[in-house]
Parts: C-alpha cells; sequence; structure tokens
C-alpha cells in the first residue's frame, strides 16, 4: 500500500528526540510499530525498512536512541565508531525512550493500541528488553540481538533477567556464522524463555552471518531475509491485528 513518511520530534524527558514515522496513506487504525535501529544509527536503511513496514498494514517509528550525541550515524565498516555510539546509552534510559516512542504512536489518531517492537542488531536487544520492561508491547521481533542473557558490561543486566515481566510473544532470528552472538547463547535465550514459559519461537539460520537482513552490508542473506521478513509480518499481524 501507498506509504507516507516524515521526520518527527518525540518527547523524551525534557528532550526532544528525533524519529522517522511512516505509515499507510490512507484508512486506519492500524497497530503501531516501534523499530529500533543497529548500533550504526538511525540511517536510511533503517528508513527504508521502516516504511517497509508501514506499506504492509503498521504504524512504524524508528526513533534515534543517539540523538544526545553528535556524529551520530556512522558507516557500516565504522565498527570503532559504532561501539563508542553504543557506550553513550544505557539501558534505563534507552527504556525510557523506547517509552516514548510507544506514547507518540499511542497519540495518533491513526494508530491502534496494539504495539510490537522490532530491532536489527544492537536493536534486537532493544526490542526485546523494551517488551520485558514496558508492558504495552504485546509482540516483539528481535534480530541477532546480543547480549540477551549474558551482560556484555559489568554492572548491566542481560535483559533474560527481566523476563518475568514480558507479556508478549517473541520471534527471534539468529545466525550461524554470527561472530558477534556465539550459539550457545542463541540455546541459552531459547531454553529460559521456555523455562519461563513465555511463548517464543527462535528461528536459527545455520548459514547466516550478523546483519543478514541488512541490503547494505555484506552479510546480507537475500534467501532468508525475504523469509524471515514473511515470517515477521505473519508474527505481528497474528498478535497484533
Amino acid at each position: 500500500m501507498e506509504v507516507v513518511s516524515n521526520e518527527v520530534s518525540i518527547r523524551t524527558g525534557d528532550q526532544k528526540m528525533p524519529a522517522h514515522l511512516a505509515r499507510p496513506a490512507s484508512g486506519g487504525p492500524y497497530p503501531g510499530l516501534v523499530v529500533v535501529m543497529e548500533a550504526f544509527g538511525l540511517n536510511d536503511q533503517i528508513r527504508r525498512i521502516t516504511n517497509k513496514f508501514a506499506a504492509e498494514g503498521f504504524v512504524a517509528i524508528a526513533p534515534n536512541l543517539y540523538f544526545r550525541q553528535p556524529n551520530n550515524v556512522v558507516g557500516y565498516s565504522d565498527l570503532p565508531g559504532a561501539f563508542r555510539l553504543m557506550g553513550s546509552v544505557n539501558d534505563d534510559q534507552i527504556v525510557a525512550d523506547m517509552g516514548a516512542a510507544i506514547d507518540h504512536l499511542k497519540a495518533l489518531k491513526d494508530v491502534k493500541p496494539a504495539f510490537g517492537t522490532v530491532g536489527f542488531c544492537m536493536g534486537g536487544r532493544i526490542a526485546f528488553m523494551t517488551a520485558c520492561r514496558n508492558s504495552a508491547v504485546r509482540a516483539t521481533a528481535p534480530y541477532y540481538g546480543g547480549g540477551m542473557v549474558k551482560a556484555r558490561q559489568p554492572g548491566v543486566k542481560p535483559p533474560i533477567e527481566y523476563v518475568d515481566g514480558l507479556n508478549a510473544p517473541v520471534l527471534a532470528f539468529f545466525g550461524g556464522k554470527d561472530a558477534f552472538i556465539p550459539i550457545a547463547e542463541v540455546d541459552e535465550f531459547r531454553d529460559a524463555l521456555k523455562k519461563a514459559g513465555k511463548p517464543a519461537e527462535v528461528v536459527f539460520y545455520p548459514d547466516a552471518d550478523h546483519g543478514f537482513m541488512c541490503d547494505d552490508r555484506p552479510s546480507f542473506h537475500p534467501v532468508h531475509s525475504k523469509e524471515a521478513w514473511a515470517r515477521t509480518i505473519a508474527f505481528f499481524k497474528e498478535y497484533l491485528g
């Protein structure tokens, strides 16, 4: 369907956070989705995928979670820059900013009260963590989120430790060639969700690498990305309506 998109400002605390908002051009109300950027920032690729979600019948918003930092978008070859930006945010602030993005969607007349989160790379972790810590989230689809079950920084709880607060079904994607996420951690994530009694499907592609959904990265996998996309859309339509 035809899509309209624009850049908006979201009130978070006493600050204004930029975000990319995309929606079907007519009709509604539609379910709301928060699309969470990779470690590289809110770039054009994330805007395109946000527009793609809108074309499937969602009002989708991608917040710039790095907005407090200067030079907050880096290229895919700039891993040191991405790590610098990742280190500039903390989980409590991110949860508050994600909550502000959901609240922004709630206030739109063409959005019904059905909200999901989806994210890639760092955004996969954030999408899942937000679902565990914000009761408004009714479905979450994290893609290759690292640090889900083991803390990557001292004193930072991994998202799985908040799993008791999860009220949303999970559809998670991982790749067997992903050097950032050991297969053992994927298994631990799956087992922890099962032990907690949470509805979850963990999709594992043995020949996929980190970033397999991103068509601007060398790790892009056209076959798995197409299949994962179809599964994700069906998942959100089932649980968000």
